[in-house]
């Protein structure tokens, strides 16, 4: 089984811990994940971009001039697609772009992720992510006494507001908790940052 160094929030190793083989010792499939990072992406599209198509543009109802005998081009309406502030030709319209992703898959690439991770070194284990006060420079000191790169992803096994509003600030610093995690989170994010509960937590979830 894989195991790893646990970290104070001080950046001092004070043990190891022995992390799930099918959690943590999966195989990396590259087709799995990057079906994973595709779906999510097109899951967070609104699809809300829209147009107006000559029928839905307001006006346009009279002949703008008689058919014949004026020199000009036949014209049925203003707001045909040629006209300026005519209507839209094969516009987008609102949809609904999400795909459905089977759990077990989902599963696997979080797995694979994972693995990914710590087989990189990009892993790093601590013993809490508790933070006193919600203040952004506490987390910019925990990454650098981790070592870690200011691109991390921090992961709780529950619900943390004060981590949450003191890493929102950083563009490139996030948190998640165990029970909702994704593939491409994971693998955006330079370094990995677990706490030991909530190791606990997503070998509980994703080990069974």
């Amino acid at each position: 089984m894989p195991r790893v160094t646990v970290y104070n929030l001080e950046g001092e190793a004070v043990g190891e811990r022995e992390l799930s083989e099918r959690v943590f010792g999966a195989t990396p499939n590259a087709s799995l994940l990057h079906q994973a990072v595709v779906i999510y992406l097109q899951n967070q599209r609104q699809g809300s971009a829209a147009t107006k198509t000559r029928a839905m543009v307001r006006g346009g109802g009279r002949k703008p001039w008689k058919q014949k005998h004026t020199g000009r081009a036949r014209q049925g309406s203003i707001r045909a697609p040629h006209w300026r502030g005519g209507g839209v030709v094969f516009g987008p319209h609102p949809r609904d772009w999400s795909v459905k992703f089977p759990q077990k898959m989902r599963q696997a690439a979080i797995r694979q992720a994972l693995s990914a991770r710590l087989a990189a070194g990009e892993l790093t284990v601590v013993d809490n992510l508790s933070l006193p006060a919600i203040r952004t420079k506490s987390v910019v000191e925990l990454l650098q006494r981790l070592e870690a790169s200011d691109n991390a992803l921090l992961i709780t096994a529950g619900k943390n507001d004060v981590l949450k509003f003191s890493a929102r600030n950083l563009p490139k610093v996030a948190t998640a908790t165990a029970n909702a995690l994704n593939a491409y989170t994971l693998l955006k994010h330079a370094r990995v940052v677990l706490a030991v509960d909530a190791v606990d937590a997503i070998e509980g979830v994703f080990g069974a």
